[in-house]
């Protein structure tokens, strides 16, 4: 009796979420009028530097915006409503359909051509303590958050920004890397420039080059030239290699972060790309591929533990540029498999005669 009178009670609680959900999609998409959404399109290209004409490109470019942001408030209504725990906003990319953001600003290769250098140490015991929060950027080993342009190279800013990291906690010197060396100059080592790469594959170029050149030697240009034989002598900073941390485990992942910041590859969707705050805790279904890098801290807010996420698509987007992911989920690959493959550089502290 008491366990159909449980179902009877979940039944009528499903019912009710439902009709809630449906009361906040009907006051979403009715908020707005088109005159509205018209002039906030406008005010929105004004903003970001769009130019369209009257017709053909820029009605369709009004009406991926206004879907967009018909999504945007549909999911902001329901985060207020205690659904949600992050927000979605207008960004960059507010009139791109999410195929073609996907083109333009993912590219990660979904696994390495080499095998994998596996960090023993790395793998965290059940009850180790490992430090309540960590964030590199306090520490000052983290540059500013960087913009890769329509360039799927974030795989080329996880790896300068990931030894940019731990050359400072070696040294104590933070300098900025060059990210188009990595783009123009890491094709044979399995990189393919602005249609993707992955760290690592930087890594063992950067090895093999015995060092990278700086930013300012070697400037991004958000698209893949010819390498430079110049500008790539101009080395500033060497690894001694790279390991992994080991797979599917957040807990090795969080104690790699607490030595270093760390590259993580994520698979991101059409809810990321509109990320404008909170601790996403969106669909956690991972599904095997992976299409994005970033770097990574972690902390926690009210008993909600999270990832801090470095992102390369400039400060406008997120929360002045990263995104904080729910940690410590039930799925062993983590949020959005934040705990597939992550893996960092290597540098030892040089002792001196």
């Amino acid at each position: 009796m008491r366990s159909s009178m449980a179902l009877l009670v979940a039944a009528l609680l499903l019912l009710l979420s439902v009709a809630a959900a449906a009361d906040i999609s009907r006051t979403a998409d009715m908020s707005r009028s088109e005159e509205e959404m018209r002039r906030m399109h406008a005010e929105w290209m004004a903003e970001h530097g769009r130019v369209y004409n009257a017709t053909g490109e820029g009605k369709r470019r009004f009406e991926v915006f206004r879907d967009n942001l018909r999504d945007i408030d549909q999911h902001n209504a329901a985060a207020d409503a205690g659904v949600h725990s992050f927000r979605l906003g207008l960004n960059p990319f507010s009139d791109l359909t999410y195929e073609e953001f996907q083109s333009r600003y993912l590219g990660a290769q979904t696994k390495p051509q080499r095998e994998r250098k596996l960090s023993v140490s790395l793998q965290a015991e059940v009850n180790v303590e490992l430090a309540e929060s960590v964030d590199w950027r306090k520490k000052g080993a983290v540059g500013p958050v960087k913009n890769q342009g329509s360039c799927s190279s974030a795989w080329a800013f996880a790896a300068t920004a990931t030894i940019e990291g731990i050359n400072q906690i070696v040294t104590g010197d933070m300098i900025p890397l060059s990210a188009q060396e990595l783009l123009d100059c890491t094709s044979r080592y399995g990189n393919d420039g602005c249609d993707g790469g992955l760290a690592l594959h930087a890594f063992e170029f950067i090895i093999h080059n015995r060092g990278i050149a700086s930013e300012e030697d070697y400037p991004y240009q958000a698209s893949q030239n010819r390498c430079d034989p110049e500008k790539q002598k101009s080395r500033v900073v060497t690894i001694d290699g790279y390991e992994n941390v080991p797979s599917n485990s957040e807990k090795s992942l969080q104690k790699a972060v607490a030595n270093q910041p760390i590259v993580a590859m994520i698979m991101v969707s059409d809810s990321f790309a509109s990320y404008a705050g909170g601790i996403f805790n969106g669909d956690c279904e991972f599904k095997g591929s992976v299409n994005h890098e970033v770097v990574i801290g972690y902390g926690t807010e009210d008993g909600n533990d999270y990832w801090i996420v470095r992102n390369s698509w400039g400060a406008s987007w997120g929360e002045n540029g990263y995104i904080r992911m729910k940690r410590n989920i039930e799925a062993s690959s983590g949020m959005r498999g934040i705990a597939f493959h992550p893996y960092y550089p290597r540098k030892a502290a040089k002792i001196l005669p």
